[in-house]
């Protein structure tokens, strides 16, 4: 059959759910990318690690266990960019690894966590999506697109001139603080589909992928989020047929999206800039023509 793959409950489970970071994780990444923090989902993800390490240690969803540690993570990690000064990327690689680390001892000090449960939340795992997930998921997913939509004005204004966003009166440190709790929960949505380890690339690819054939916001942010839709889909029927993890396919499919609209921009960059040097010669010469008399001297 063309659509076996939709059959298995736990397939419908996971392209719901591939379906939701596909949007939520491109719709966020395109203001880290503005923001130049293309590597906060990284950091992110290593700190979410200690919530889902406690989430197993107290027997908890670990989604929202990690969502609220992850919260908490990018929260410090704005107040550290804000007053961290010199120390400042000691102090956030202190968090990382401390992230990362406090998720490995939390979860085997656990009853019913295990190094194989610490995988999955690492690098996707399609089989192991609950229904409860699918539902905790669509929440958080519901909350970006509502933040990254509803706010796209104000937020793109912080991420492009903070101070031009101050002097018109935007409050700029609660949009600040809105963007890492907002990228705290892209995280925690996608970390059951392409892991905690490569969350970051799916925020962050996509975004890089459209910029190289458009150029205005809008028409990227809606790009990026068809690519993300797109790479994620591909990538959960790729890893049911194939038996491929799915964090890793959805990734480089991401990648090879970006190469292939890298190759195909470079042309069409020399033609717009062909057409755009001819336009430019036209206008030279109507000039000076739009100046001269009907005898044929110059007025």
């Amino acid at each position: 059959m063309l659509f076996e793959f939709l059959n298995p409950p736990f397939m419908q489970r996971a392209l719901v759910a591939a379906v939701l970071v596909g949007i939520t994780a491109p719709a966020i990444g395109i203001y880290l990318v503005q923001r130049r923090q293309a590597l906060m989902g990284d950091g992110i993800g290593h700190i979410a690690m200690t919530g889902v390490g406690l989430g197993f240690l107290l027997s908890t969803s670990p989604i929202w266990m990690a969502t609220a540690v992850a919260v908490a993570g990018a929260v410090t990690m704005e107040l550290i960019r804000w007053y961290g000064h010199t120390r400042g990327d000691l102090a956030l690689a202190m968090l990382f690894y401390g992230g990362m680390a406090g998720g490995v001892m939390l979860i085997n000090l656990s009853d019913t966590g295990s190094n194989a449960n610490l995988t999955s939340y690492l690098f996707g795992s399609l089989s192991t999506v609950s229904d409860a997930d699918v539902a905790a998921i669509a929440v958080l997913a519901a909350f970006v697109v509502l933040v990254t939509v509803g706010l796209r004005r104000q937020l793109f204004a912080v991420s492009q001139d903070e101070e031009f966003a101050r002097v018109t009166g935007l409050p700029v440190r609660v949009l600040n603080l809105l963007v890492a709790v907002t990228a705290a929960v892209t995280v925690t949505v996608a970390m059951r589909v392409v892991g905690l380890l490569l969350v970051s690339a799916l925020m962050v690819v996509p975004v890089a992928a459209a910029q190289q054939i458009t150029k205005s916001f809008r028409v990227t942010f809606v790009l990026s989020v068809v690519i993300g839709t797109a790479v994620t889909l591909t990538g959960t029927v790729t890893s049911y047929y194939q038996d491929v993890p799915p964090g890793a396919t959805i990734v480089l499919l991401a990648i090879a999206v970006f190469v292939a609209l890298t190759v195909l921009a470079a042309p069409l960059a020399k033609r717009r800039a062909r057409a755009s040097a001819a336009t430019g010669a036209e206008c030279t010469l109507e000039v000076p023509a739009a100046r001269r008399g009907s005898d044929g001297a110059h007025v």
